[in-house]
């Protein structure tokens, strides 16, 4: 290639990665003597050495790169890397261009704020050794290896004027989730999206033992990119003036590969798959630092990954080793008398928003704006009588999201995410408008497949969770539907954005973005083919261990409280929502006046269903729609066979109300507890998920001892509806003995209860084995007591 770089511009190119790479490293070991103005000593050394420097140069090296092209062509880039302990680099180069001083002003320009940039580092309370919410310019916490090129896509939807350059690092590349990740380019558009330019680094090691990719042919490396689709580019090297020149080079022709594309895209209205360029960078492990340690090579080895040596204190060998690595940078060139970095290296950055540290779209918060959406009491399913009215909850949302996407349609901030199952859970009415987004060959028997379909569907949860973080991250809105079994596949992803969330939320530079919606279908309690294999709720438990100010946990009980709650979630910020319903035909028991009242409080009494009188004899609770209608059916036979019996129902939308409000927001009071669920009275409570998760919830009010828990107890298998529930106990016959034993003036009806409920139970079995269905007298089960109308205690809460 030729030689783009004037000896001028490559001087001061090779200067600022010098200065970063030395920043890098003092981040890493020094606490004082920042610029080496005196010789060091072991009080100028950390007491601990924690971080990471083998990426950092490459890293390091890369951003350089980018800052030249950026200005040259005023690009508007983001900065995205998957090996995320090159934090370093990146603070260091954030603080090289100013964008770090200026969103931490105590970080100020000079030797005091290098001083301090290097303190913070790895320091108690101070920034983590990994990109992170406190890294201006990053959307990606590093701490977890995969997902940088699933976060780059996402980024990349509906940005068609965005480049998202996203370094891969070799050790990454050998995750589930990135080997998939690769495959996101027949998803982008190069009419409407950005562009994503992947950088696959390979320095050859991870922690201690060599990389895949590193290891194979180049001729095999090539052919697994071209066989992704990608156009590879190779530059390989470690003499810093050669590997400039090729770069920069390389870098130019790449950016004219990706603009020709999108001209032609644009231009021709065509947005048949490109074969997007990439980039394939061989560098050393720990480039430009210590070559031999103790007698063993580092440079180029795995033993440059983290601290190339570590046992500072109490060697002065290493403490002259460390003094030389630092001055073969040569800080006085670099940096002024004062500390600054001087103005003929500064001015080759890009300025303003042009700079990765500042660019809005990795500070999402600040380009989002708020969802159209249509009045949700408009898909209001009308009852005559609680329960006298099914539907198919999530069918009924399904229409509520066709009108969202139709209402945002020209604004392009809202997209559906799903692992094939968008149908399946039956919210293809989104169809209607926005069809599947599909960018490779197609068939005549293929239906909802665009080029420009706004609905993103493939087999992996990781994949379409990468993704719709990615979306959010930058400003936009999204929703995810998925199986509640198959969720579990993305359990780190959940922590990791989880995480993200509550660190931002005490960063006031990080503007709140739109919240994670998850709607999981398909449950549990109805895997009538699929059995046990898909039957595990125990993602609510995962999310319920995440901080309060972040998580928030429904289970509507009916089609109209699913609106209510999905509207909610869709218009809230900076959470993650998780939502379960049921996609089988139900019954609904709340007009929308209602669940709107009901879902506003959280949780409340059904005066409908209870009988009372202010001093009940049992509590019925429940949590989801199979738990609700199961504590219903169960509470008419305890009318019809115990007619005195007082009992008062409570459901629960919110699950975090059960806890105290000193644990949860949304938590209620525990006068308002008591109240609802009585201080010494029996509650039976059906839940949805594992009976352990109510416990911890209601460990600390006062009934809690009285409270008796039905779920989910890892007992399943293909079979019935109504016999999941028999074989995990929460059947209506189990919930209606589990009354008559704990309320005390009817333990004398226990054994004669036990007998009847029993051979109930007894009988299902047999006419399940026999007909494969369930007994009439529950397939055909309809609520007719009470009649006062559904109404919901308020309870004074603003949940939903």
């Amino acid at each position: 290639m030729s030689e783009p770089l004037s000896s001028e511009l490559l001087g001061k190119m090779n200067a600022y990665w010098r200065a970063a790479n030395y920043l890098s490293v003092g981040q890493i070991y020094l606490k004082d003597n920042p610029l080496l103005e005196r010789p060091l000593s072991m009080d100028d050394i950390k007491p601990r050495l924690l971080g990471h420097w083998g990426t950092t140069p490459g890293l390091n090296f890369i951003y350089v790169h980018l800052n030249r092209i950026i200005k040259a062509h005023n690009i508007n880039m983001i900065y995205i890397i998957g090996p995320g302990h090159g934090g370093p680099g990146i603070v260091a180069n954030t603080y090289l261009e100013g964008s770090y001083t200026e969103i931490y002003p105590h970080i100020e320009q000079g030797e005091d704020g290098i001083k301090r940039l290097f303190r913070q580092f790895s320091w108690p309370y101070g920034i983590p050794s990994h990109v992170a919410p406190e890294t201006p310019g990053s959307i990606h916490e590093g701490g977890e290896l995969g997902y940088s090129l699933l976060h780059a896509y996402g980024a990349a939807l509906d940005n068609p004027d965005l480049i998202v350059t996203c370094i891969v690092g070799d050790g990454e590349a050998e995750t589930g989730p990135c080997a998939t990740s690769w495959h996101s380019n027949k998803f982008l558009n190069p009419i409407t999206d950005g562009a994503v330019l992947p950088i696959l680094h390979l320095n050859g090691y991870k922690i201690a033992n060599p990389t895949v990719l590193s290891r194979i042919p180049q001729s095999e490396l090539e052919a697994l990119m071209r066989g992704y689709g990608y156009n590879p580019y190779f530059i390989e090297g470690s003499d810093p003036t050669t590997m400039h020149q090729q770069m920069a080079a390389l870098l130019d022709k790449v950016y004219a590969e990706i603009r020709a594309i999108q001209k032609k895209a644009r231009d021709a209205n065509d947005p048949t798959r490109p074969a997007w360029p990439m980039i394939v960078m061989r560098t050393p492990k720990g480039w430009t630092g210590p070559k031999e340690v103790d007698g063993k090579p580092v440079e180029g080895t795995w033993r440059a990954h983290q601290v190339p040596f570590s046992t500072v204190h109490g060697n002065p060998g290493h403490l002259k080793l460390l003094e030389e690595w630092l001055s073969s940078y040569k800080p006085q060139e670099l940096f002024d008398e004062q500390g600054q970095f001087r103005d003929e290296f500064a001015e080759i950055a890009p300025k303003g928003r042009l700079r990765m540290g500042m660019n809005p779209h990795a500070n999402g918060g600040l380009l989002m704006q708020p969802l159209e959406l249509p009045d949700f009491a408009d898909y209001e399913v009308k009852i005559k009588q609680p329960g006298g009215t099914e539907a198919e909850a999530t069918r009924v949302l399904g229409y509520f999201l066709r009108d969202v996407m139709k209402a945002n349609l020209k604004n392009k901030n809202f997209r559906v995410f799903g692992p094939d199952e968008t149908a399946s859970n039956r919210l293809d009415a989104v169809y209607e408008v926005a069809e599947k987004r599909w960018i490779a060959e197609t068939l005549p028997v293929d239906e909802n497949l665009q080029a420009d379909g706004r609905v993103m569907e493939i087999l992996s949860e990781h994949m379409c969770q990468g993704w719709l973080e990615g979306y959010l991250l930058t400003g936009r809105h999204g929703f995810f539907s998925c199986y509640e079994a198959f969720i579990h596949i993305i359990d780190s992803m959940f922590n990791q954005h989880a995480k993200w969330l509550k660190v931002t939320c005490d960063i006031p530079w990080r503007k709140p973005i739109a919240s994670l919606n998850y709607l999981l279908s398909s449950h549990v309690w109805r895997q009538d083919h699929n059995g046990f294999s898909h039957q595990d709720p125990g993602f609510i438990d995962h999310v319920a261990n995440k901080k309060a100010d972040v998580v928030r946990i429904y289970l509507p009980p009916d089609a109209n409280t699913l609106l209510s709650v999905g509207s909610h979630c869709l218009r809230s910020q900076h959470y993650v929502n998780l939502i379960i319903a049921g996609k089988q035909p139900a019954p609904v028991w709340l007009t929308m006046e209602q669940a709107i009242r009901h879902c506003t409080a959280g949780l409340g009494v059904w005066d409908w269903a209870s009988n009372d009188d202010g001093d009940p004899d049992v509590v019925m609770a429940c949590a989801g729609d199979v738990p609700t209608l199961e504590t219903l059916a169960a509470v008419s036979l305890l009318r019809q066979h115990i007619p005195d019996l007082k009992i008062r129902v409570v459901n629960v939308v919110d699950l975090m109300t059960l806890q105290p409000v000193a644990e949860h927001p949304h938590g209620l009071p525990d006068e308002d507890f008591d109240r609802m669920f009585t201080k010494d009275k029996p509650v039976i409570f059906a839940f949805h998920g594992y009976a352990t998760l109510i416990h911890r919830l209601t460990y600390r009010r006062t009934n809690h001892g009285s409270i008796h828990v039905r779920g989910y107890k890892e007992e399943g298998t293909t079979t019935t509806p109504f016999d999941m529930c028999v074989l995990n106990d929460m059947d209506r016959f189990t919930l209606a003995l589990d009354a008559v034993r704990r309320v005390p003036r009817l333990r004398q009806l226990t054994d004669e209860a036990m007998q009847k409920f029993t051979e109930k139970r007894q009988a299902h079995k047999l006419y399940v084995s026999q007909y494969g269905e369930d007994l009439p007298e529950v397939r055909n089960w309809s609520w007719s007591g009470g009649g006062k109308g559904a109404t919901s205690q308020d309870t004074g809460g603003d949940n939903v």
